[in-house]
């Protein structure tokens, strides 16, 4: 297991605001949501995910997996989120009302997580939306948000999104918010639409124009500098 990440910046916030969104530390109670959205989003899911199985549908799978996260937090390896969209989307479409499946905050919309890996020094984020949640900015509204968290947990000042070449969609998200491709690395094929071919998408101080002056606010939602 990866060591742990140093102190003092080891635990980041169980809880921030992000645009339409709240991230919160997920829970055992999010497991039936976080199962009903992986059932109904297979075929999006499975191109791109070795995990997104009929068993990962299932309510106990998902009680273990929370069990894991839980693990990984307290060991300062690993954080995962569930995002709860708010009032409205971020187009200002409505959203679904707050407490929809249970949730005080609004409603499931997917899972993101920063990760320290065993070898190197940055921090990963990495994040799934449920298929009938895509493209709504989420995805891109969250990982804006873990950004400057992830920089502060990084013994290296450096944060990657990784995705293979083929999912568009998921390089969309780095490219958006200033990261730069670092390079694109071989690697086994693990999930049916991947071509094997690895980008990594980096955000350190050193990047030049990739580098946006964000910050975190009293709220936890991350501001660029000299915005209002």
């Amino acid at each position: 297991m990866p060591a742990p990440l140093a102190r003092p910046s080891a635990t980041p916030p169980e809880r921030l605001a992000a645009g339409p969104l709240v991230l919160r530390r997920v829970e055992a109670d999010d497991a039936a949501v976080i199962a009903a959205a992986v059932g109904a989003s297979l075929e999006h899911l499975r191109p791109w995910m070795p995990w997104a199985t009929p068993e990962a549908a299932d309510l106990r799978t998902q009680l273990v997996r929370v069990a894991e996260a839980d693990e990984l937090w307290e060991t300062g390896t690993g954080f995962i989120y569930v995002m709860i969209a708010r009032d409205s989307g971020p187009d200002g479409a409505p959203a679904a009302p707050a407490g929809s499946k249970g949730d005080p905050d609004g409603e499931f919309v997917g899972t993101i997580g920063m990760h320290r890996r065993a070898a190197g020094d940055a921090v990963e984020i990495g994040y799934w939306i449920a298929s009938a949640k895509t493209r709504r900015g989420y995805a891109t509204a969250a990982a804006r948000a873990l950004t400057p968290v992830a920089l502060e947990l990084s013994a290296g000042r450096r944060v990657e999104i990784h995705c293979d070449e083929a999912n568009t969609a998921s390089a969309a998200i780095p490219r958006k918010l200033g990261y730069r491709l670092d390079r694109v690395e071989a690697h086994e094929r693990e999930a049916p639409g991947e071509r094997g071919r690895r980008m990594i998408w980096v955000w350190d101080p050193a990047g030049g124009a990739a580098r946006a002056e964000w910050s975190t606010g009293p709220t936890g939602r991350a501001v660029r500098a000299g915005a209002r």
